[in-house]
């Protein structure tokens, strides 16, 4: 079984989690990029996330290449904003739906405070009402890198190599 990891990560955060998912478990990862930056900074950061989340707009992306073909499940993973994952996921799932419907699927969300559990029964619908196969939620696991979280993310590795059979 192959695995892709498609994740956006706007401070890091998710970036990180996804690089070590990558190396325990050998997948690929696909790092989704808004041709418009997101502001990484200030107030105006979370005003325009939350808001772009809420409202399901869906930025238009760089350019990815990508055989989804070659894989037969796909991790998400996203930073959480206003109880919501992030419009870049919204566009890669808008702009693949046909090629993804029937892939298995897995999902991370990484959060400073809370709404992860709705922000991925949200993407669980933005799928088609699927079941994920394991998801887990993060806490700033880079900005607040900890024995524990790396431990979590490990557990998570582990529980996804017990569904590859």
């Amino acid at each position: 079984m192959k695995d892709l990891i498609v994740f956006y990560s706007l401070e890091g955060n998710t970036r990180y989690a996804a690089e070590r998912i990558r190396d325990r478990v050998g997948a690929d990862m696909l790092s989704l990029v808004p041709k418009k930056e997101i502001k990484s900074k200030g107030f105006a950061k979370f005003i325009w996330g939350g808001k772009s989340a809420i409202m399901g707009e869906k930025p238009e992306l760089e350019k990815y290449d990508v055989d989804l073909g070659e894989y037969d499940r796909i991790i998400f993973g996203f930073p959480v904003w206003a109880s919501n994952f992030t419009p870049p996921i919204r566009t890669f799932i808008n702009d693949n739906l046909e090629a993804i419907r029937e892939k298995r699927f897995a999902a991370f969300a990484c959060q400073s405070g809370n709404g992860a559990e709705k922000a991925l029964q949200k993407l669980a619908g933005c799928l088609g009402d699927i079941e994920f196969e394991q998801t887990a939620v993060f806490i700033d696991p880079k900005a607040r890198k900890s024995k524990e979280t790396d431990e979590r993310i490990d557990s998570f590795c582990e529980s996804l190599k017990d569904d590859r059979y």
